[in-house]
C-alpha cells in the first residue's frame, strides 16, 4: 500500500464486488411512506430532499443532540438499518455521512445531566454524635474519683499515659482500618496484639513521673480502657461501648443529690474499665473465629502509619496545653468530635457534587473552596457558642479545632505527612515557650500558633484537594 486509505465510501471501492451478511435491524426503513408494494418508476432526485431531512432530524432529535460528532449520527443510522439506496431514494444524499452530518447540522446540541446516584459518602448523623459522646463519657470518671486524688502529685502519670495512648491509638487505628480491607480477621490480629503493647509502653511511661504506687496502677488501667475502646470504635461497636459506659453514666448522674462514697466512687469506674475489656475480647474472639482472607497479600509496611501516630501525639500534646488553660475547652472540643467526622463526610460528599457540576478545573478548584469554607465555617461556628461560655476567649480553642479539622481533612485523603508534620511543630513551638514562660504560657500563644498551622494546611488542602483527581 502506497498511500492512505479512505474512511468513508464512495471511492473505488464501489466498483468491487463485495459478499455483506446480513444481520437483522431492529428498524424497519421504507423507501415511501405508504410502503406501496406495487413497482413505481422514480425519476432521479437532484440534491437532497430537505423536508424528507427535517422530519427524520425531528424524529431522532433525543438521540442526536447528545452527539459530539457527525460520525456518531452515522454509527446511530446504521445501527438502525439506514441502507444506502433509501438515503439516496428517499432524502437524496450520496452517503451516508453525508446526512449524518445534515442531520447533526441540524440538530442542536444538548447534553443532559447524567441522572442522580445516591451519595457514597452520606454520614449516619446518629453515629456520629454516639462517637463524639463516647469519646467525653470517660471522663467521667475523673468526675467520680476527684475527690481522691490529688492534681498537683497525680496528674502527670495520667497525662503521660493519655497522652501516649492517644498516639499510638490514631497508629493503631491506621493500621488496623488498612487490615480491615483483607478480612476482620486480620485487622483483629493487629489489634490484639497492638492494643496490649500500647498500654504497655504508656503504663511504662507512666510509671516514671508516678514513682510507682497506685497511681501508676491507674495509669494503666486508663491505658487498658484507652486500647478496648479504641478496638471497639474501629470494629464499629459504638452501642456496645456506650453500653460499658453505664456504670460512669449513672454514677455521675447522682452526684448532684447524693455522695457515693469512696468506696462506690472506686467501685463504677473499675466496673467500667473490666466491661470495656471483656467486650473488646469478645468482639476481638469473633473476628479470630472467621476464616482467614482467600488472598492476604503482604502486610502493610509499620512505617506507612507512623505519621498517624505522630500527628496524634502532636494533637494531644496541643489538647493537653489548651486544658491547662481551661478544662472546660476540652470537653467541648472532645464533644464536637462527633460533628467534626460528619462534615468530614459532608465535605466529601459536596466535592463530589462538586465535581459532578464543574466544567473546568478552575471552576472545580471555586467551587472545592466553597465546600472547604462551609464546612469548616460550619464547625467553628457550632464551637463558638461554648467557646463564648466558657469566659477564657474563643480564639484558642477556635484556632486549635481548625488545626484538627483540616489535619483529619487530610489524613481521611491519605495525606498523612504534611498534616503531622505542621501539627508537631506547632506542638514543640508551644511546648518550648510554655515551659520557657512557665504554664499555662502566654494567653496569645494558642491562638497564634494554631491559628498560622491551620492558615498553612487550609493552603495545602487547597493545593492538594482542589483538583477533580482525589475526589474521582
Amino acid at each position: 500500500m502506497s498511500g492512505p486509505m479512505s474512511l468513508e465510501p464512495g471511492g473505488s471501492e464501489q466498483d468491487t464486488l463485495a459478499i455483506r451478511l446480513a444481520v437483522p435491524r431492529p428498524r424497519r426503513w421504507s423507501a415511501d411512506p405508504g410502503d406501496s408494494p406495487t413497482l413505481a418508476i422514480r425519476m432521479p432526485r437532484k440534491g437532497p430532499d430537505e423536508e424528507a431531512v427535517s422530519e427524520l432530524a425531528a424524529e431522532l432529535a433525543d438521540r442526536i443532540g447528545p452527539a459530539v460528532h457527525p460520525y456518531e449520527v452515522a454509527a446511530l443510522l446504521e445501527a438502525d438499518g439506514l441502507s444506502a439506496s433509501m438515503i439516496k431514494e428517499r432524502y437524496g444524499h450520496p452517503t451516508l455521512f453525508s446526512l449524518a452530518a445534515a442531520l447533526y447540522d441540524r440538530v442542536p446540541r444538548t447534553f443532559p445531566e447524567p441522572p442522580a446516584t445516591a451519595d457514597p459518602w452520606r454520614p449516619d448523623t446518629l453515629r456520629c454524635l454516639l462517637r463524639g459522646a463516647l469519646f467525653a463519657l470517660p471522663a467521667l470518671a475523673y468526675l467520680l474519683t476527684s475527690p481522691l486524688w490529688d492534681v498537683t502529685r497525680h496528674a502527670p502519670a495520667l497525662i503521660v499515659a493519655g497522652t501516649v495512648s492517644w498516639a499510638w491509638g490514631q497508629a493503631l487505628g491506621h493500621r488496623a482500618h488498612l487490615r480491615l480491607v483483607t478480612g476482620r480477621r486480620e485487622a483483629g490480629r493487629s489489634l490484639v496484639g497492638g492494643a496490649a503493647l500500647g498500654a504497655a509502653v504508656a503504663t511504662a511511661l507512666a510509671a516514671l513521673p508516678a514513682g510507682g504506687g497506685p497511681v501508676t496502677a491507674v495509669a494503666g488501667l486508663q491505658s487498658l480502657y484507652l486500647g478496648a475502646a479504641g478496638v471497639l470504635l474501629v470494629l464499629g461497636r459504638e452501642r456496645l461501648l456506650l453500653l460499658t459506659l453505664t456504670p460512669l453514666v449513672l454514677g455521675a448522674a447522682v452526684l448532684p443529690w447524693w455522695d457515693p462514697g469512696a468506696l462506690i466512687r472506686l467501685t463504677l469506674p473499675l466496673l467500667a474499665v473490666l466491661a470495656t475489656l471483656a467486650a473488646a475480647a469478645r468482639v476481638l474472639a469473633d473476628c479470630l473465629a472467621e476464616p482467614a482472607a482467600a488472598d492476604a497479600g503482604p502486610r502493610p509496611p509499620l512505617r506507612a502509619s507512623v505519621p498517624y501516630g505522630l500527628f496524634g501525639l502532636a494533637a494531644a500534646v496541643l489538647t493537653m496545653l489548651e486544658g491547662r488553660r481551661d478544662p472546660y475547652a476540652v470537653i467541648a472540643l472532645t464533644l464536637s468530635m462527633g460533628p467534626a467526622e460528619w462534615l468530614l463526610y459532608r465535605y466529601r460528599g459536596w466535592s463530589v457534587t462538586a465535581l459532578r457540576r464543574a466544567t473546568t478545573p478552575g471552576g472545580f478548584l471555586l467551587r472545592s473552596c466553597g465546600v472547604l469554607a462551609l464546612c469548616l465555617t460550619g464547625y467553628l461556628l457550632l464551637l463558638l457558642p461554648p467557646a463564648l461560655i466558657i469566659g477564657t476567649g474563643p480564639a484558642a480553642l477556635l484556632a486549635l479545632a481548625a488545626l484538627l479539622w483540616t489535619a483529619l481533612l487530610l489524613q481521611a485523603f491519605g495525606v498523612a505527612w504534611p498534616p503531622a508534620l505542621v501539627c508537631l511543630t506547632s506542638a514543640a513551638a508551644a511546648g518550648a515557650v510554655t515551659w520557657a514562660a512557665g504554664p499555662p504560657g502566654p494567653d496569645a500563644l494558642l491562638p497564634a500558633v494554631c491559628g498560622a498551622a491551620a492558615l498553612c494546611l487550609v493552603g495545602v488542602t487547597l493545593a492538594l484537594l482542589g483538583r477533580p483527581s482525589p475526589h474521582a
